[in-house]
């Protein structure tokens, strides 16, 4: 209810039982500041809800964990009017600023209430987060660089940040992040040498760690306001990389094309779909029957971001099909749900080139049909803007039109078709 006091409008209620730990007074009289009753009427609810904001901030701070209690305070200030500033940017405002933090706390029973003072003047202190809870603040912190992505392509996200922080914890501990320091991160980049020195991993390998544990450490020290930027090692200098090497034409028509037929149907059509594409094992592993098109005068598929995300945007595109790839598609016209959004499909196709002699070398493997596809099409001949367009390859000029479209692909693939 509203009552006037002299000229002046307040507002009467009782506290709600909820509340009784944050704020001790049972029949509220707060003024209105206004001596229209309409304004008054108005102002009530709002005024009712800002109440239940504070207490609710402050039963947040009152029973959560350090990084609740945090957030309450900043909740708080928010509410209270003011942004949350750590005590020590408070102490370096005017004095005005100040003054009017100070007397925007309120008070109960004739003493400042502990609770907004914290949040009002910054004595609230950042949680303290240690290694492995810093990863589990990641995963909703960094949501946005997972939209899109399927349940696979989550799962492949998230495991090499998991392994990278579980590696660095091996080493360190699973200490506060305020206490890494330069020489932590030495010790784990000595760990990792030692493991490259030993034969046991490349230093790429480690340089993903290194590039994992930046990723977590400073997102959540940032979106968090810790105040501080964790150390990162540096990263280990590579020597030459491993590069994945195209197969002849030679091996893919004499060797791989015939010995395709202990594979399972799906993966052996994959495989032969990649021999006169180039398209990505897991374009073709996603590509569902409605994407499929088999009938008109250009067969083709359309690599889409349905339930998935694409490497890039111009891997949105259309690719013909043309020789041994048309033949294995018309197999497999529904798709491949034996390999729809699921791991597998190049562990098991790499494992059976190898067993079976039909690696043209130890360091060839599945996605060196995608390098055979690009050098095919470059010795033919083909413009770099249908080579690009095919391949989903980003283009270092600006694009224009469609390229020739599915007529101008499907005339290069014809060129290099096996």
């Amino acid at each position: 209810m509203i009552y006037l006091r002299g000229t002046t409008w307040f507002m009467r209620r009782r506290r709600p039982k909820r509340y009784a730990a944050v704020d001790p007074r049972e029949i509220l009289n707060i003024s209105l500041a206004t001596d229209s009753e309409s304004v008054a009427r108005e102002k009530e609810s709002a005024v009712w809800s800002e109440l239940i904001e504070g207490w609710e901030a402050k039963l947040a701070g009152r029973d959560g964990d350090a990084e609740a209690r945090y957030q309450a305070a900043r909740d708080l200030a928010q509410q209270r009017g003011f942004r949350f500033r750590r005590i020590e940017e408070v102490a370096r405002m005017p004095t005005a600023e100040i003054l009017d933090r100070v007397e925007a706390i309120s008070e109960v029973k004739g003493e400042p209430d502990a609770m907004e003072a914290a949040a009002l003047l910054g004595t609230a202190r950042p949680p303290a987060l240690t290694i492995s809870r810093a990863l589990e603040a990641y995963w909703t912190l960094a949501r946005d660089k997972t939209l899109g992505k399927s349940s696979d392509q989550l799962r492949r996200w998230r495991n090499p940040h998991i392994k990278a922080i579980r590696n660095l914890i091996s080493v360190v501990g699973d200490v506060e992040l305020e206490r890494l320091t330069p020489d932590d991160m030495q010790d784990f980049r000595d760990w990792w040498i030692d493991k490259v020195e030993e034969g046991d991993v490349i230093p790429a390998s480690a340089n993903k760690d290194f590039t994992y544990v930046g990723a977590v450490l400073r997102l959540v020290a940032a979106r968090k306001r810790l105040g501080f930027v964790p150390p990162t090692p540096e990263p280990i200098k590579a020597g030459r990389q491993n590069t994945r090497l195209p197969f002849s034409v030679d091996w893919i028509r004499d060797k791989i094309i015939p010995g395709l037929g202990g594979l399972n149907s799906e993966a052996r059509a994959i495989v032969l779909v990649m021999v006169n594409t180039g398209m990505r094992p897991s374009e073709i592993a996603n590509l569902g029957g409605d994407r499929i098109q088999l009938e008109g005068n250009i067969p083709h598929v359309q690599v889409r971001p349905v339930g998935r995300q694409l490497k890039n945007d111009v891997s949105e595109r259309d690719v013909p099909l043309v020789g041994v790839s048309l033949e294995a598609m018309r197999s497999c016209s529904e798709g491949f749900p034996r390999y729809l959004d699921k791991a597998g499909l190049s562990a098991t196709v790499n494992k059976y080139l190898r067993e079976n002699g039909l690696a043209e070398t130890p360091r060839h493997t599945l996605y060196g049909l995608r390098h055979s596809v690009e050098d095919r099409l470059l010795i033919a001949g083909v413009d770099e803007r249908v080579r690009r367009d095919i391949l989903g390859h980003s283009l270092n000029r600006q694009r224009y039109g469609d390229g020739g479209g599915l007529p101008m692909k499907l005339e290069a693939l014809q060129r290099i078709s096996l």
